[in-house]
């Protein structure tokens, strides 16, 4: 599977220069944020990551922790780099949407292995399904036994079929998870999303 062009230390602003730009940065990657977001159910989220939320990612841990050198940046920009999405492929970061203790208590032991719950359903009925896969250099860190992370990296892998299918829709983001009975059928992705995402399936 090739990988899409990985992201250096160039494309990476110096703190003031960061500052400059940063309103009108933010600005822009909030918008294209909102195309590659799609929630299932009541706290299921899943926001597809492209080149520019990884460069944003970066640039905001490194302005963050106040990073100034390159060995520090590159450390970052290889964390970062990892989660890209390579051709066929998309990546997203998995997010439970859990605001109180209560719901942390309520959710976080039920919904044990939802990283592995998500699939796409492709196609007229969505019969087509593409299973979700954790990233393995998050999943040791994230998974355990009795309870899951609020926040999860995952991956999805398409055949040329699949590629071909996902363009012309209809497509459906689902959980199936015993335990979250709301994640099925699951929630159609809109139009302008899958535009979006056909880019990361093609390598733009």
């Amino acid at each position: 599977m090739s990988t899409p062009r990985p992201l250096t230390l160039d494309d990476i602003a110096d703190q003031r220069a960061y500052e400059r730009q940063r309103d009108e940065f933010r600005r822009q990657v909030i918008e294209r944020k909102k195309v590659r977001r799609v929630s299932v159910g009541p706290v299921v989220t899943l926001t597809f990551e492209s080149r520019l939320t990884m460069r944003f990612q970066v640039q905001e841990m490194a302005r963050a922790e106040r990073m100034v050198t390159d060995e520090q940046i590159q450390h970052e920009l290889d964390v970062y780099n990892r989660l890209l999405p390579g051709l066929g492929e998309l990546s997203a970061t998995l997010f439970l949407e859990l605001t109180s203790e209560e719901a942390l208590r309520h959710w976080l032991p039920r919904l044990v292995g939802v990283e592995r719950s998500v699939q796409l359903r492709i196609g007229l009925g969505g019969s087509d399904l593409v299973p979700s896969t954790p990233e393995a250099d998050h999943q040791a860190q994230l998974t355990r036994d009795a309870v899951t992370a609020a926040v999860h990296y995952v991956r999805f892998r398409l055949t040329p079929a699949q590629v071909d299918a996902f363009r012309t829709g209809p497509v459906w983001l689902s959980v199936d998870h015993p335990e979250y009975p709301d994640g099925m059928p699951g929630t159609e992705v809109p139009a302008a999303t899958r535009t979006e995402l056909l880019a990361d399936l093609s390598g733009e």
